[in-house]
């Protein structure tokens, strides 16, 4: 079984829907609301565990009633926690989320995910080294990222970053990354407005640009290349982009070619939006793999 350590956030996400979202200085009725777990680094380590893998995850919580959720929900679905630890004194990550006109809205409160610092990622260091690969996002400070990135040359370990929330990085992270996995709008942060093509022909196999419902675009070393996305009918899109880049690790660790690994990923995500919540609709290995024989 591959072993994938997840470096990153974990929250609770208070949803709501609403057939519109407000603007500025507006009141809108809502249709729900709901509370779930989430979090980026929570999500990736949730989807990764259903899609077979042994994850390991990297954070903190609070020492508050949402904490508690957020262990018990990483635990009952399979992913370890020994290196999650509760912040005395903290208050949980919360994600607050706008579900509306197909599309989400967040804010997010890093509460206790900024305790994520360098010194608190070398407690898992054992896990790191004997990790296939690792994973992190942006909800965590800047310093871990940057740290884990260095972290991860030293140990020839593969480093999958994504990029969100966006913000600027620097060069040096960005070579000491295998993948950076961008969306649209976090690219533009992150170069700037410099040419798609161009950028993309920079790091070949490295850069990968989802284009949510038109797919994955990425230099293979020859060409540039769209790997399409699946279509079905939405009903969230929270989470969506976890799920891509936890299936994404997962066939990379397993080995695969890298369109087999976009193919796949694209799969997961696209089954991810068929049902309500970041990880309620994250598929299983089984799903994801019979839906590409139906």
């Amino acid at each position: 079984m591959i072993k994938i350590a997840v470096v990153g956030s974990s929250s609770m996400d208070l949803v709501v829907t609403s057939p519109k979202r407000p603007i500025a200085g507006e009141t809108v009725l809502g249709d729900s609301f709901v509370t779930v777990p989430g979090g980026k680094g929570a999500n990736q380590a949730v989807a990764a565990a259903r899609l077979g893998a042994e994850v390991t995850m990297v954070g903190c919580v609070g020492d508050d009633f949402y904490g508690e959720i957020i262990l018990e929900n990483l635990k009952n679905n399979g992913v370890f926690t020994n290196f999650v630890e509760p912040v005395a004194g903290e208050a949980s990550g919360t994600a607050h989320i706008t579900l509306s006109e197909g599309d989400n809205s967040i804010i997010v409160v890093k509460g206790a995910n900024d305790s994520i610092t360098p010194d608190y990622v070398k407690k898992a260091m054992k896990i790191i080294e004997g990790s296939d690969i690792v994973l992190v996002q942006q909800e965590i400070p800047e310093e871990t990222v940057e740290f884990l990135a260095e972290l991860c040359e030293k140990l020839q370990k593969k480093l999958l970053l994504n990029p969100a929330p966006a913000r600027e990085i620097s060069e040096l992270v960005i070579q000491r990354s295998s993948f950076i996995t961008p969306n649209e709008h976090e690219f533009d942060i992150l170069f700037k407005g410099r040419d798609r093509s161009e950028v993309l022909a920079e790091y070949p196999n490295k850069l990968f640009i989802t284009e949510g419902k038109d797919g994955v675009r990425y230099f293979n070393g020859e060409q540039e290349r769209v790997v399409p996305s699946f279509v079905v009918e939405a009903v969230d899109t929270t989470g969506a982009g976890d799920t891509f880049n936890a299936a994404f690790a997962v066939a990379v660790a397993e080995g695969k070619g890298f369109e087999e690994c976009l193919l796949f990923a694209n799969r997961a995500a696209s089954i991810s939006v068929t049902k309500f919540g970041a990880q309620g609709g994250m598929p299983t290995r089984e799903e994801v793999e019979g839906s590409f024989n139906s």
